[in-house]
């Protein structure tokens, strides 16, 4: 009989330790976007880049983000426009 309740107790244990396990945090590794690069240099030739706008220039880039903060994100002059 001690044999069996040794047993019995030893498997219990495996299986607490076996689903606690289970219920572990998971690795995060360092993947992702890289953002290692300033954003003026785009990504390339893309059909969503600004007509005239290069990759790598951050003159235009800094304009490109004045212009939408002033025209596009500004519902301030929006309101005024609409009337």
């Amino acid at each position: 009989m001690p044999a069996l309740r040794t047993f019995t107790t030893a498997a219990a244990l495996a299986a607490a330790a076996l689903l606690l396990t289970a219920c572990g945090e998971k690795p995060q590794g360092m993947g992702g976007i890289k953002s290692d690069s300033p954003p003026s240099t785009g990504v390339g030739a893309s059909q969503y880049a600004a007509p005239g706008w290069k990759a790598g220039d951050a003159n235009g880039w800094q304009q490109q983000l004045r212009a939408r903060a002033q025209y596009g994100q500004n519902e301030y002059s929006r309101a005024t426009a609409a009337q």
